[in-house]
C-alpha cells in the first residue's frame, strides 16, 4: 500500500525564493516513511520502545518541477524489497495538477539505540512487504570518495538533534546551503545524492569540506569520523 500525505506549502517552509526548503522535504519525507511504518504495525511499540532506532544510510532524489509558497503537494511513499538489514523506500511528490515534482529513494536501517549498531530485523519479528508500483526511481549508489579543501567548521547545537540524540539528516541539507552562493541557490536542483555514514552528536565539531564544480556541489562533512557525502546537481 502507497502511504500519502498532502501538504499546503507556508512561509515556514520556503526559503527566501519562495521555494520549498530542501531540509523541508526530508522532513517530510522521513515523517512520512514513519507514519508508513507505523500504519504497517511497525512503529514505536516495535521499535522505540525496546530500543531500537530507524536511521537513513543513504538518499537519492531526482528533481523534476520547483515546489513553491502555496503549493499544494502530495509525498508518496512505498517500501521496495527488505535487504537482510537494509529497508528501501521509495518517494514521488507531486502538485495539485498530477505535475512530478520530485522522485527518489532511500535506505534506512534499524540500529540498537545503546550500542549504536545494526540489528537483525527478524531477531525483533520486524518485516516490512515490498509493494511493486511501477514508479521505483533508479537504485541508490556508492557515491565517489573524495577529501575536497575544508571551507568551514561548525559546533553541532542542542536544536539540530532529533530524538535519536543526534543531528538530524534534514539539517545536513541547511548547513550545505549556507555554504553555497545565491547565484547557484536561485538554480533549479536537478539531483542530489547523499550517504550518512556516521552520527554527528551534540557539541562535536563539525569539518565541512566542498569540491566545486560549474554545475555541482560536493560536499563532506566530519567530526573524527566521516558524517555524511553530498552530491548536488544544479540546472
Amino acid at each position: 500500500m502507497t502511504y500519502r500525505v498532502t501538504y499546503k506549502l507556508k512561509n515556514k517552509d520556503v526559503n527566501m525564493f519562495m521555494r520549498l526548503r530542501t531540509s523541508v522535504l526530508y522532513e517530510m519525507l522521513q515523517e512520512v516513511s514513519i507514519a508508513h511504518t507505523e500504519e504497517l504495525g511497525m512503529g514505536r511499540q516495535k521499535t522505540l520502545d525496546r530500543g531500537l532506532l530507524w536511521v537513513i544510510i543513504q538518499h537519492r532524489m531526482e528533481f523534476h518541477a520547483p515546489m513553491e509558497y502555496d503549493d499544494e503537494i502530495t509525498v508518496e511513499s512505498w517500501p521496495g524489497k527488505t535487504m537482510h538489514v537494509l529497508f528501501p523506500r521509495f518517494y514521488r511528490v507531486t502538485k495539485k495538477d498530477g505535475t512530478l515534482c520530485a522522485e527518489g529513494n532511500a535506505i534506512w536501517a534499524l540500529i540498537d539505540a545503546a550500542e549504536r549498531k545494526f540489528i537483525f530485523p527478524e531477531k525483533y519479528g520486524i518485516r516490512i512487504m515490498e509493494e511493486v508500483t511501477g514508479c521505483e526511481s533508479e537504485p541508490v549508489r556508492r557515491m565517489e570518495r573524495k577529501i575536497p579543501e575544508k571551507i568551514a567548521e561548525w559546533t553541532v547545537p542542542f536544536s539540530v538533534c532529533d530524538l535519536n540524540g543526534h543531528m538530524n539528516n534534514s539539517r545536513y541539507y541547511d548547513l550545505a546551503e549556507d555554504h553555497m552562493p545565491l547565484s547557484l541557490l536561485e538554480r533549479d536542483t536537478v539531483l542530489i545524492e547523499t550517504e550518512y555514514a556516521n552520527e554527528a552528536r551534540r557539541g562535536e565539531v563539525l569539518t565541512l569540506r566542498c569540491d566545486t564544480g560549474e554545475d555541482e556541489r560536493y560536499f563532506l562533512g566530519e567530526t573524527q569520523k566521516t558524517c555524511f557525502r553530498m552530491r548536488w546537481k544544479f540546472r
